[in-house]
């Protein structure tokens, strides 16, 4: 269980900064909270939505979550650990963008076994698991090929399977469908839905989609001025 209190982190833009848009009273060189006092809590198995303006701060919190960026104040736990100032290596959690950040230069089995590499596991046998996983996601028959063949679908497919390869302790999805078409963006939230449940894990989903976030999330909320406001579940 990842549990958040009290999170806190101001942000203070530079003069040529553009203001964010639909944050209300705020011009491009207004201080304005990211997270104020913040409290969250995500269950093993559990989806919950953040939904918010541009600019308001989700990404930031994800990138918290995540241990890319420390917060002014406030804490992170998991499991009843506090590991709010711990490297984001050591907290396992799985980070997906919507640009897939999938490496052109590597096959796309190569690139779901690539954490497992990382951790020393011989290269057949992560390969081999790369394999299984992407047989889940009905890409066995690509394994050898270049993502940059693949197309936009199968590459969010091959980073999904690449972010639960390595057994993550929670999945982080910033827009993780932004760049498709509605079609697929409504075949691929079930389908992720699924997996995600299928792994048992907990996973924060980022989305300006409400009708995605409820389809997805088992609870929501609308991220303003730095504090969260409970929309479902």
């Amino acid at each position: 269980m990842l549990e958040v209190t009290g999170l806190c982190k101001r942000y203070l833009p530079g003069a040529d900064e553009p203001a964010p848009t639909g944050v209300p009273g705020h011009t491009a060189t207004t201080p304005r909270w990211l997270a104020r006092d913040l409290c969250l809590r995500v269950d093993a198995g559990q989806t919950v939505a953040l939904l918010g303006a541009s600019g308001s701060g989700k990404s930031t919190l994800l990138a918290m979550l995540a241990g890319l960026e420390s917060p002014d104040a406030g804490q992170v736990r998991l499991d009843g650990q506090d590991i709010t100032r711990w490297p984001p290596e050591r907290r396992r959690f799985a980070l997906m963008f919507q640009d897939f950040a999938l490496f052109p230069h590597l096959s796309v089995q190569d690139n779901v076994a690539f954490a497992l590499i990382e951790q020393r596991m011989p290269k057949a046998t992560a390969r081999q698991q790369a394999v299984a996983m992407l047989a889940r996601f009905g890409l066995a028959d690509r394994a050898l090929s270049r993502v940059t063949q693949l197309s936009g679908g199968e590459q969010q497919r091959v980073a999904l399977a690449r972010a639960l390869m390595s057994g993550p302790r929670l999945l982080l999805l910033d827009e993780p469908f932004s760049a498709l078409d509605t079609d697929l963006r409504l075949h691929l939230r079930g389908e992720f839905a699924r997996h995600i449940a299928e792994a048992g894990m907990g996973c924060v989903l980022v989305t300006h989609d409400e009708a995605e976030a409820r389809a997805m999330g088992q609870r929501g909320y609308r991220l303003v001025n730095g504090q969260l406001q409970l929309l479902w579940g």
